[in-house]
């Protein structure tokens, strides 16, 4: 073998192995993109997930409120969220925090008599309004500023300890 062969040979092994290194980063840079594009998909999946999974409930702060005051204590129609924590902040429309009765008869069955029974409730009170909330995912939630309780049935006692707890 000549000296320009062993040159030759040389170089096109050096190419050979440049090539197979470019192919080995290239690798390496589609596999850290493909891990990076899996971990994004995999977290935008679980944000829309958690999203479309959680629980609609009646708000329990104020931000975003109206000064506002429903038409009644006692509503047949939804009460508006921007007016419901404005109730909270103040249910007189001056000082006293209001509590809000929300249920849900669309999405549930409820029992003849449940609705009457929560508004003898909410006339006991001066602060305490009660609303249908149709787009809520509970049949009940009892709702003060930075508190709730939801429930399944009409549980008297515990709405009044909530109301005055």
């Amino acid at each position: 073998m000549s000296r320009r062969e062993r040159e030759q040979l040389k170089a096109k092994q050096k190419e050979i192995e440049e090539r197979a290194r470019r192919r080995k980063r290239l690798l390496k840079k589609g596999a850290r993109w493909s891990l990076i594009g899996l971990v994004a998909v995999g977290g935008l999946g679980w944000l829309g997930y958690s999203i479309a999974t959680a629980k609609r409930l009646p708000p329990t702060s104020m931000a975003d409120h109206t000064e506002e005051i429903p038409p009644a204590r006692i509503l047949t129609t939804p009460m508006p969220l921007a007016v419901q924590k404005h109730m909270l902040e103040h249910a007189d429309g001056k000082d006293t925090p209001g509590v809000i009765i929300n249920y849900n008869c669309v999405k549930f069955r409820c029992p003849e008599g449940m609705v009457e029974n929560l508004a003898n409730i909410a006339r006991s009170y001066g602060f305490v309004y009660l609303a249908p909330f149709p787009e809520m995912d509970v049949k009940i939630a009892v709702t003060r500023l930075g508190k709730i309780l939801v429930l399944d049935e009409v549980d008297e006692q515990r709405i009044r300890g909530f109301i005055g707890g």
